[in-house]
């Protein structure tokens, strides 16, 4: 085997284990929310430090790749690809440290309601990653499409949750009341983003396989480009 191909194996298992620790990161985050939990907070903090790492290092990869062997066609749009989900994951990376920090807020007062919504958004982006990165893996862009449509009830179940914590705000003026459904509000639209990064992957990966961009539906029909 070529050493470009060996480099480029290590690549895609790279991609592959930072996806990884941003899906743990997601899962421990909502479970910290869920089960109340203030030790979990440390666990994702030490699990975004690594996720950040993880970037550079993929980040230098790619740029030398680039460089030492100025790769054409699949190959190029593969390192091209791998960047931009790079940065993806970490944005999610993020995103779930977010959800931490304010999970943490809403543990010192009792429960403002069930969570019920929440976390089925968690687990439609989860499953939405879990896609999108096996779709990378295998090159399916039949699979990273459907990543797409999956977004959708993601959306609608944000809308809900914010729908909810309006009627709560509305009915309550106690204002530690507001501030926690602020805060559920502001975890409800990180979740939403991890979907929406889960879907710039897949969008990547349909690059990757097909040379063609489909970044921008409204002005580019899907069906026109596949």
């Amino acid at each position: 085997m070529r050493h470009f191909d060996v480099e480029m194996s290590d690549l895609q298992n790279n991609l592959l284990g930072m996806a990884r620790l941003v899906q743990n990161m997601i899962k421990i985050a909502t479970q910290e929310l869920v089960e109340r939990d203030t030790k979990l907070f440390d666990i994702v903090g030490s699990l975004e430090k690594e996720v950040n790492i993880q970037e550079i290092v993929i980040d230098d990869k790619c740029l030398k790749l680039i460089a030492l062997n100025q790769p054409v066609g699949a190959d190029l749009r593969f390192i091209t690809s791998a960047m931009r989900i790079n940065s993806d994951l970490e944005r999610m990376g993020d995103e779930a440290l977010n959800i931490s920090r304010m999970a943490l807020d809403l543990i010192k007062y009792p429960e403002l309601k069930p969570l019920i919504d929440i976390p089925k958004m968690v687990e439609d982006v989860q499953n939405m990653i879990l896609d999108c990165i096996k779709a990378f893996n295998t090159s399916d862009p039949d699979l990273a499409l459907s990543v797409l449509d999956k977004d959708k009830e993601v959306d609608y179940l944000r809308d809900r949750v914010i729908e909810d914590i309006k009627g709560l705000i509305l009915k309550f003026v106690d204002i530690t009341i507001v501030q926690r459904a602020v805060d559920l509000m502001f975890i409800a639209k990180s979740i939403e983003r991890l979907g929406d990064h889960a879907t710039n992957i897949s969008e990547d990966i349909i690059f990757m396989v097909h040379g063609k961009d489909i970044r921008h539906p409204r002005t580019l029909h899907i069906d026109e480009v596949l």
